[in-house]
């Protein structure tokens, strides 16, 4: 069928489409329409066809860079400071392996996830979820990418509320803190959240943020720049060290760092002309970016402090000088970068509620501004009483990552993907994939829990 001849045939079946009782097996949401269960007959249609009806009537606009910005900005954000932490629980060696597999095993599952959207021709991870185990499915999907994302925003914060009042103190060529209110973490996040992170979350459509994830990716790799130049006094490390507790907080500090896999599908919903490969490009060269940044990143913050190196990175340096220009610049580029990224991060969860709470409800801003005003006060919350940055790193990074990374991925395409027997090797492989993020879980998990009973070094971001 010649490419003319296809389109003429789509535009007759939309007609058809649009005036049959079909129409009531969609569902609407926040940025098109995607099929709900699917219409009767389908059989007699090509599975082309099927896919390309369900977004006829969303347009993407977003071009590839942007969407490579975008899609960089979701992966890359407080993970990067918790990076040479890592470094120096396992040694460089056993840090470049564990990194490389986690980079690796990103990808794999970003094409899992993209291979199912294909074959079901839905973007949105709950809509997956609902069409591999029904209704449970979209809760669990919806529950974890918002616990995830939640955690995310938090640990953005986290880093706002240690990192502004010292910034503010050095401008102002303060040795030590005057009680001003000026100079609390807690007050001055949430006059970030309200004056800066919800005006950007406000957007209705995740396109729009490309410009801002761009000058966040510059403030970051001026951060890499500036940690390398820090470094230039020592650069002798360990090749190899193991601690045994603390490295138990390494994979689930990797695998938070890769996390991206909510925003593949909003990124992919609203990417111009939009292919299974062109997102798959998109994802390769994000997650390759990122791997890069942060080996070098770690490689050089922890061959600055060795063992000495906190959970979060800043606050190491903060113990240097915390009134030296280039260390003030620093923290100040951090700063812009993990606030730019807070709205890129919500976009996912407040899709992910509105597909739970009101499936087929039409767009409306009540409930746009509502839910993105909750979501940031829960976060404030969590960032006012929870003690330390390291918790949520590792609790979130052994729950909700191995989930969004292995275990849903997996599990969607071995039940979506019907056309492949379930003893073939794409399969078997999806299968694997998913039993490794159950023992990922598990042992993370069991390694964090003992570390907490026992209580051994509990050095952390504050």
């Amino acid at each position: 069928m010649t490419k003319r001849s296809t389109k003429r045939f789509l535009s007759q079946f939309r007609i058809q489409f649009q005036s049959s009782s079909f129409i009531n097996e969609f569902t609407h949401i926040e940025n098109g329409m995607h099929i709900q269960s699917p219409p009767p007959h389908t059989h007699l249609f090509p599975s082309y066809c099927l896919c390309a009806c369900c977004f006829f009537q969303f347009e993407g606009k977003t071009s590839f860079g942007m969407s490579v910005f975008n899609l960089s900005n979701a992966i890359m954000g407080s993970g990067i400071l918790g990076l040479s932490y890592a470094m120096a629980n396992t040694g460089i060696i056993l840090f470049l392996v564990l990194l490389t597999s986690i980079a690796v095993l990103s990808l794999y599952s970003v094409h899992l996830l993209l291979r199912s959207a294909e074959v079901v021709g839905i973007r949105a991870y709950e809509q997956l979820g609902k069409r591999a185990f029904g209704h449970p499915g979209k809760i669990l999907a919806a529950v974890v990418i918002t616990m995830h994302n939640i955690g995310a925003m938090s640990s953005y914060l986290f880093i706002v509320k240690y990192e502004l009042p010292l910034v503010i103190q050095a401008f102002l060529g303060l040795q030590h803190s005057s009680g001003e209110w000026f100079l609390n973490g807690n007050y001055l996040i949430i006059i970030v959240s309200v004056f800066i992170i919800l005006p950007l979350a406000l957007m209705r459509q995740l396109g729009y943020l490309g410009y801002t994830s761009g000058f966040s990716l510059t403030c970051m790799v001026f951060f890499l720049i500036s940690v390398s130049s820090l470094n230039a006094v020592d650069c002798v490390g360990a090749i190899f060290t193991l601690v045994v507790f603390q490295t138990a907080y390494t994979v689930p500090i990797l695998a938070f760092a890769f996390v991206c896999h909510p925003e593949v599908l909003p990124i992919y919903t609203e990417l111009r002309n939009p292919t299974k490969r062109r997102m798959q490009a998109i994802a390769n060269v994000s997650i390759l970016g990122m791997f890069v940044m942060y080996l070098l990143t770690a490689i050089f913050g922890y061959l600055t402090f060795y063992l000495n190196t906190e959970a979060e990175l800043l606050h190491t340096y903060s113990k240097v000088d915390p009134l030296d220009t280039l260390i003030l610049c620093v923290r100040l580029a951090v700063l812009v970068a993990v606030t730019l990224t807070v709205p890129v991060v919500l976009f996912p969860i407040r899709r992910a509620l509105l597909q739970l709470l009101f499936p087929d409800k039409p767009f409306h801003w009540l409930r746009h501004i509502s839910i993105a005003l909750c979501l940031l006060f829960i976060a404030n919350l969590l960032v006012i009483f929870v003690p330390n940055i390291r918790d949520i790193f590792g609790i979130i990074g052994a729950t909700s990552a191995p989930s969004l990374i292995f275990i849903l991925p997996g599990l969607f395409y071995i039940r979506i993907v019907s056309t492949e027997p379930m003893k073939s090797r794409p399969k078997i492989q999806a299968a694997c994939f998913t039993a490794l993020g159950f023992i990922f879980m598990s042992m993370s998990l069991t390694f964090i829990t003992l570390d907490w009973v026992y209580g051994e070094n509990r050095s952390g971001g504050h």
